[in-house]
């Protein structure tokens, strides 16, 4: 097993030039961490990296997570565990496993196992019971949760914070709110931070949010917009797919429509609604997950 976890983390930041920017006085700017690395990209490194550190120190030899048959963490981690040389499973909402999803694939190819099971028993996934037994059954493992949100991930995520420009505004994309979390730990008091949700009915994560970061119940300087979900998780709008697109040809900045889209589509429409003071200078989060394209063309949910 390697002694460091590490990898080159000077993502470049992109300015974003475009007459709706300068109508307003506007500045922004996307962290391109998408760019980390080419398999272990954006805020899915951010959040591995002290929890790789810390199943190091805990001596244990292996990896358990969570994750659903085209998710981003499980890609992360079976790649991470390829580079630095780790056992690695994966245990997957089920309750079968399809051979040709283009992620399960690049798993298995990264030598991670794969344990499917039924939605029913996935739902149990973070009872202290089913951990229990999950750790009798691995207990040379160090188990993640899904989404490798939890008090090591925020680490990262405030690292990320303190390499970013100044700024007024900083945006992320939000699924299980561990990179919110550890930004709203690493950003500037006068900052405000903003979590865009990519699920629906996602209130409850501003509870999650409090209970993972101290200074998130300490401070008002956050917030977590929840009208920009597109119809819920994994779902998006023809227009918002077209968004990624335009996105592309003229700022060459690709996207992918089920996080960092949403998010950059959601400040689309804060811009024109004048959500922002004149001057304000915006720091966007670009989370990575581009992989799940490949997901989505596999699906015919995209050409």
């Amino acid at each position: 097993m390697h002694n460091s976890f590490t990898i080159d983390e000077n993502s470049p930041i992109q300015q974003i030039d475009s007459t709706k920017l300068k109508k307003r006085n506007i500045s922004l700017c996307i962290k391109r961490d998408d760019l980390l690395h080419p398999l272990i990209s954006g805020n899915k490194w951010r959040k591995l990296k002290y929890n790789l550190i810390e199943m190091q120190a805990q001596n244990k030899q292996e990896l358990v997570t969570f994750g659903g048959a085209f998710s981003n963490h499980i890609h992360a981690c079976a790649a991470a565990g390829k580079q630095f040389n780790l056992k690695t499973h994966g245990i997957i909402r089920g309750p079968e496993l399809d051979q040709h999803n283009p992620t399960l694939q690049f798993a298995k190819q990264c030598g991670m196992q794969l344990h499917p099971i039924t939605r029913i028993e996935y739902r149990e996934r973070n009872t202290p019971d089913n951990l229990a037994q999950l750790q009798a059954r691995f207990p040379n493992a160090y188990i993640l949760p899904e989404g490798g949100t939890n008090k090591a991930a925020l680490l990262g995520c405030r690292e990320l914070a303190q390499s970013l420009p100044l700024a007024d505004y900083v945006l992320c994309p939000t699924g299980s709110g561990g990179t919110l979390a550890g930004l709203i730990e690493g950003c500037d008091k006068t900052t405000q931070v903003l979590g865009v949700a990519v699920l629906k009915q996602a209130d409850y994560l501003v509870d999650e949010i409090k209970s993972l970061s101290a200074i998130a119940t300490q401070q008002q300087n956050w917030q977590l917009l929840t009208a920009f979900h597109d119809g819920g998780y994994g779902k998006f709008s023809p227009k918002l797919w077209q968004f990624c697109q335009m996105m592309q040809t003229q700022h060459q900045l690709p996207l992918e429509p089920i996080y960092s889209g949403k998010m950059m589509y959601a400040l689309w429409q804060l811009i024109a609604q004048g959500y922002f003071p004149a001057g304000s200078r915006i720091v966007a989060i670009h989370t990575g997950g581009l992989q799940g394209l490949d997901g989505l063309r596999y699906r015919q949910l995209i050409d």
